[in-house]
């Protein structure tokens, strides 16, 4: 076997075996990448009752009801569709009515979604306090961030 030959076999094999890992890698993503529905994504769809998804938007204003310590009913919206959410548990420092939250869960029937985790989303003017303490400490604090 000659050398230019040699290397030619060598090219062909790393690209098949480049090419290789890349389709699993994107086989093996397909199932297992998380995104969220929006409501009206939702109302479209004909989602298992078993299957847990994640669905976001922002918390309907007026609709947040606090039943118990760690019982927390609330509604999803996207400004055009509405979905009920009941949440046991503790919820995040940034969730409040008007905000932005990504709600981890499933569905009891098709009127009501059971919590199992929620995510407050915050908007990009927010700063942690402890940021903007060493920022303005430091003097590089500006008033439009």
């Amino acid at each position: 076997m000659s050398l230019r030959y040699q290397r030619l076999l060598l090219i062909i094999l790393s690209l098949f075996f480049v090419l290789g890992a890349t389709l699993l890698i994107l086989f093996n993503t397909k199932e297992n990448i998380s995104y969220f529905y929006t409501p009206s994504e939702l109302s479209s769809l004909n989602i298992n009752l078993d299957k847990k998804i994640r669905i976001g938007g922002f918390v309907e204003k007026n609709s947040f009801n606090k039943v118990s310590a760690g019982d927390f009913n609330f509604k999803i919206t996207d400004d055009i569709n509405s979905i009920y959410v009941n949440y046991k548990g503790i919820l995040p420092d940034l969730f409040r009515e008007g905000q932005g939250a990504v709600i981890e869960g499933y569905f009891q029937n098709k009127e009501i979604f059971n919590a199992t985790t929620v995510f407050a989303k915050h908007d990009e003017n927010y700063m942690p306090a402890s940021i903007k303490s060493k920022l303005e400490n430091s003097g590089y604090w500006n008033k439009n961030y």
